[in-house]
């Protein structure tokens, strides 16, 4: 069993929700990074999602492209994260997993990435811009090192789509909860339960709700349909205001709904 199906068999055994934080690599310097996941992992969090510094995120909004281009402009490359990564997975228990667009891979070497990464002790990969139709590039490798592809789906993902992608996912399936890209939002579309509800019934592994979740109130509105969500916008925001309380209260917020 992987380290990302423990993390969810554990919450299922607890009737509890998942809460991924998705935190920038490299923002705020990578020196920082090792105690960012050593906090989260303290306050609860099921996995944290690392995210690779990239000068086009084409899914991320303007919280998320600052912070890559803050870390940019620090010098974070991938094989730093990857070397930062691997002197702290001994410390850390829960799932880690990489965020990361192909052009830093591909730049890499398909082959060096994987084999750092499962030095790293990586347990899974969302690559945004790897249609399913071109993952054939990089997924055999990864599999033959169980390091899981992560697949999302869209609001607009027909339903056939929705089906097949949900079958060919491993570790958790990533349900995009808005048309556009990542950032704070007020509300959701008053259709999103209903989406949620139709993805959770087409997928034989967990699905977690992402992009546009700010809140206490949007974890537990958005948790009601799913297996969990994963923060990201909200929580880069509040590591650069150095609130770490705030962090802490969304995570606990996911604790008070029940599977």
């Amino acid at each position: 069993m992987s380290r990302i199906q423990q993390a969810f068999k554990k919450l299922k055994d607890k009737n509890e929700k998942a809460f991924v934080p998705y935190i920038m690599a490299g923002d705020g310097g990578l020196d920082v990074l090792t105690q960012r996941i050593l906090f989260l992992e303290k306050c609860g969090a099921t996995a944290i999602e690392i995210g690779i510094p990239f000068s086009d995120p084409v899914a991320d909004g303007p919280t998320i492209q600052q912070a890559g281009i803050r870390a940019l402009e620090r010098g974070t490359s991938l094989k730093d994260v990857l070397t930062e990564v691997a002197s702290v997975r001994n410390q850390v228990g829960i799932p880690l997993v990489f965020m990361t667009y192909m052009n830093p891979i591909i730049a890499l070497g398909l082959e060096e990435f994987v084999r750092l990464a499962q030095q790293a002790g990586i347990d899974g990969c969302i690559i945004p811009d790897l249609p399913i139709e071109e993952e054939d590039i990089i997924d055999p490798l990864l599999e033959k090192v169980n390091i899981e592809l992560i697949r999302l789906v869209t609001l607009t993902s027909p339903t056939e789509r929705l089906k097949e992608i949900a079958e060919k996912g491993k570790g958790f399936l990533y349900a995009v909860t808005v048309t556009g890209i990542t950032g704070v939002r007020s509300g959701f579309d008053e259709q999103l339960g209903q989406y949620l509800q139709a993805v959770k019934q087409l997928s034989p592994i967990p699905v977690l709700a992402g992009f546009g979740i700010s809140s206490p109130e949007h974890v537990k509105e958005v948790s009601q349909y799913c297996d969990g969500v994963i923060v990201g916008s909200k929580i880069v925001d509040l590591f650069a205001q150095n609130d770490l309380k705030g962090i802490e209260t969304l995570i606990q917020s996911a604790k008070t709904v029940k599977a």
